[in-house]
């Protein structure tokens, strides 16, 4: 078993081990699941480390042509001015 401390942020660091195990990178999502003994945190499903041109053309420009930033992919930062998932900001 292994086990992480939860810091003042409210963040979780996996070890080194459990990350490259699962195939864990920056950006990878995990799910959070209350369950009546604890909580799971589960893998949805791995992802295989490719080069950056495999991901060219999934995220579409803004008709401005303004770069994006981190913040346009922030859930609750959307929320905050109202936009909607499938909406740009």
């Amino acid at each position: 078993m292994t086990v992480v401390t939860l810091s003042s942020r409210g963040q979780l660091v996996l070890p080194a081990e459990v990350r490259r195990r699962f195939g864990l990178t920056t950006g990878s999502q995990l799910e959070l699941t209350e369950e009546v003994d604890g909580l799971r945190l589960a893998v949805p499903h791995r992802r295989s480390a490719k080069n950056v041109e495999s991901g060219y053309g999934m995220i579409a420009v803004r008709p401005s042509g303004k770069p994006r930033s981190l913040m346009d992919f922030d859930a609750a930062s959307l929320l905050a001015k109202g936009g909607r998932g499938g909406k740009q900001p």
